[in-house]
C-alpha cells in the first residue's frame, strides 16, 4: 500500500448507509430510469441509481447521454454510474455530475459485461488493468464532489479471479464503498453468482461492501447478508416487474414476514402508474414503446399472459394498450 496516496477513513467520504438503509437498486441499461426509479424508491429500496452514462458522451456533449444523468428531488438518494476508461474524462463527468444537487454518489461501473461495452476497453475489461484501475478512482474521488463507489465482478474469467486485489485498489485510493456481482465477466449473467468471493471482499476491506447477484427473494437478500457478512444489498434482475420485492425485503429483515402474493388490482394499478410516469417524463409515443418490455415483466407467470403480451407489442397507442390491459385484468 503507498502512504502517499491512502485515504484514511476520517478523509474518506462516508456512505450514510445507517440512514439510507442497505437494499439497493441495481443500475441497468434501458430501466432504470426515472419513472422506474420512482417506483422503487416508493417500495423501499434504500437508494437507487441511474442507467449507466457515458464519460466520453459527456465530454462531447452528448444531449442524449445529458438527459439519462438526470435525477429528481423525488427519487434521493440517487447515484449516477458512469462508465468509460480514461481517467481524465471520468474525473471530467464525476466532476459535472456530481455538482446535481440530487446526487448522493458517484459510481465507477467496472462490472458491465455487455461485449459492446468491453470491447471498447470499459465496464468489466477493466479488471484485467488494476495499474489503470487504480488511475480512475483516483482521478474520479477527486474531481468528485460527492462519495465515489465502484461496480466490480468476480473477475474476467475462471483463470483472473482477482476481485480482492480491484477492490482494495478503490479501497486506498478513496472509494467509499465497493460493489461486488459474484460472477466473472465471462459468465455474464449465466450460471450461478459466487458469495464467496463477496465475503472474502468483505473480509479484506474496511469500507462497506454490497453484495449483487441471484437475489431474486427476501429469503435471498437474508441468506447474502448472513453469508457474506455484506453491509447492503443490490437487487438488479430480481427487480424487474417487481418492485414490491424492495418492501417484501424490508419487511422480512424488520420482521421476518411479508406479503408473498401481490393482488392482481394492485399490479394493474402499478402498471398504469408506471405509464402514468412514462408518458409524463417522456411522452406518449416513446412511453408506448419503452413499456412494452415493462409490462411483459409485470405480467411474468400470470395466466393465459402470452397472447396478451403480443397485443401488446402490436398496438400502436397507449389508450389501446391501457385497454388491452385493463381487459386482461378483468379477466384474471
Amino acid at each position: 500500500m503507498r502512504e502517499e496516496i491512502f485515504l484514511d477513513m476520517e478523509t474518506r467520504k462516508t456512505i450514510p448507509l445507517s440512514s439510507w438503509g442497505s437494499i439497493f437498486l441495481a443500475p441497468m441499461a434501458g430501466v432504470t430510469d426515472h419513472p422506474f426509479r420512482l417506483l422503487c424508491r416508493e417500495k423501499g429500496a434504500s437508494l437507487v441509481f441511474t442507467e449507466m452514462v457515458s464519460a466520453k458522451a459527456l465530454h462531447y456533449k452528448d444531449d442524449k447521454t445529458f438527459e439519462i444523468a438526470k435525477t429528481y428531488p423525488d427519487e434521493t438518494p440517487v447515484g449516477i454510474q458512469i462508465f468509460g476508461h480514461e481517467p481524465e474524462i471520468m474525473a471530467e463527468a464525476a466532476a459535472v455530475l456530481s455538482k446535481q444537487p440530487n446526487v448522493a454518489l458517484i459510481d465507477i461501473n467496472m462490472g458491465c459485461p455487455a461485449p459492446k461495452i468491453v470491447k471498447n476497453g470499459d465496464g468489466s475489461a477493466l479488471m484485467k488493468k488494476p495499474d489503470l484501475v487504480r488511475q480512475i478512482v483516483r482521478e474520479v474521488v477527486k474531481a468528485s464532489e460527492k462519495p465515489v463507489t465502484v461496480k466490480i465482478r468476480k473477475g474476467w474469467n475462471d483463470s483472473s479471479v482477482n476481485c480482492i486485489e480491484i477492490a482494495s485498489i478503490c479501497e486506498e485510493e478513496g472509494a467509499s464503498m465497493v460493489t461486488v456481482h459474484g460472477r466473472t465477466r465471462e459468465q455474464q449473467y449465466s450460471g450461478n453468482a459466487d458469495w464467496e468471493c463477496i465475503r472474502s471482499v468483505k473480509k479484506a476491506l474496511t469500507i462497506p461492501v454490497t453484495g449483487n447477484g441471484d437475489v431474486r427473494s427476501p429469503e435471498d437478500a437474508l441468506r447474502m447478508l448472513e453469508e457474506t457478512g455484506c453491509d447492503a444489498v443490490m437487487i438488479g434482475r430480481g427487480a424487474l416487474g417487481n418492485p414490491w420485492l424492495f418492501e417484501q425485503i424490508q419487511s422480512f429483515l424488520r420482521t421476518g414476514t411479508y406479503q408473498k402474493t401481490i393482488p392482481n388490482e394492485e399490479r394493474l394499478q402499478m402498471i398504469m402508474r408506471h405509464y402514468q410516469l412514462m408518458v409524463g417524463d417522456k411522452g406518449e409515443r416513446l412511453a408506448m414503446l419503452e413499456m412494452r418490455k415493462h409490462v411483459a415483466w409485470y405480467l411474468h407467470g400470470l395466466p393465459n399472459s402470452a397472447k396478451v403480451k403480443a397485443e401488446i407489442f402490436n398496438s400502436c397507442s397507449t389508450s389501446q394498450v391501457k385497454e388491452i390491459i385493463r381487459e386482461y385484468f378483468s379477466s384474471l
